[in-house]
């Protein structure tokens, strides 16, 4: 092993030798000229091949009755399947959206994934994360306040997910119901999470590092929390998956998944 180890480098030596000495050969403005076609080159790949890769995947999730289901029909073919019950496996689906079907010329079709909203099923969003584009995360604008412990808990598990901080996923709140008139405001759920998960980020710093689950801490120590000081971009929209009023979840979408 170490001989044919040690032939394999004097044949690298060999050719590498091989190269400069070429190299030497060449007139000046000949060598600028072949370099600057190799990055051009090498460059024009790069960005082929980053295209290629960009993902097109949308994440829904939220806790169970929030309405993803509904949205998620709404998405792809404008419809709010009425009788849907709270899912138990992901909804997943590759799409254009039902609002762009009459538009002209090529569009580019979105895979939606609905996850189910149950605590024992969420470790179904592991395996989307790492692909997504983007997070929505929906919340129930009329029964907000009785679920709002329970909402801010699993954004801050989310918000603190190792696959969405480092690639800084950006994430919608939605606040569907709005078309209700008793439903809160957008600017009021926000304002609400914040403060939850102001006082769950303390009371989970007080717990010893052993029993901590979260990859990363949220906000800025000694201030309150605030989205903004999240490394991840993070909006609020109001939507209406029931009368079909989507249009700020399909631009969130659009944003982050070109056309």
């Amino acid at each position: 092993m170490q001989q044919e180890l040690e032939q394999w480098k004097e044949q690298v030596f060999h050719l590498w030798n091989v190269a400069i000495d070429y190299l030497r050969q060449v007139p000046l403005n000949q060598l600028h000229a072949f370099t600057i076609v190799l990055i051009t080159t090498l460059l024009l790949y790069i960005l082929r091949a980053w295209k290629r890769t960009k993902s097109n995947t949308i994440v829904l999730t939220g806790l169970s009755g929030s309405g993803k289901t509904v949205l998620f029909y709404q998405l792809r073919d404008g419809s709010t399947h009425q009788g849907t019950v709270t899912s138990m496996e992901p909804n997943e689906d590759t799409f254009i959206l039902n609002g762009e079907k009459t538009k002209k010329g090529k569009i580019k079709p979105v895979r939606i994934v609905d996850v189910p909203g149950h605590s024992r099923l969420r470790p179904k969003l592991d395996e989307y994360l790492p692909q997504a584009a983007g997070v929505v995360f929906v919340v129930d604008a009329l029964d907000f306040l009785p679920n709002c412990r329970a909402a801010s808990e699993y954004l801050y598990d989310l918000l603190t997910k190792g696959s969405v901080v480092r690639k800084k996923i950006p994430l919608l709140i939605l606040c569907n119901k709005t078309d209700k008139v008793t439903a809160h405001t957008k600017e009021f759920i926000r304002r609400q999470l914040e403060k939850e998960i102001d006082k769950l980020r303390s009371s989970r710093s007080a717990v010893s590092e052993a029993d901590v689950t979260n990859e990363f801490s949220l906000g800025v120590s000694g201030e309150p929390f605030s989205f903004t000081q999240c490394s991840n971009k993070v909006t609020t929209a109001d939507a209406s998956g029931l009368t079909g009023e989507i249009s700020q979840l399909e631009e969130f979408i659009r944003e982050y998944v070109k056309p």
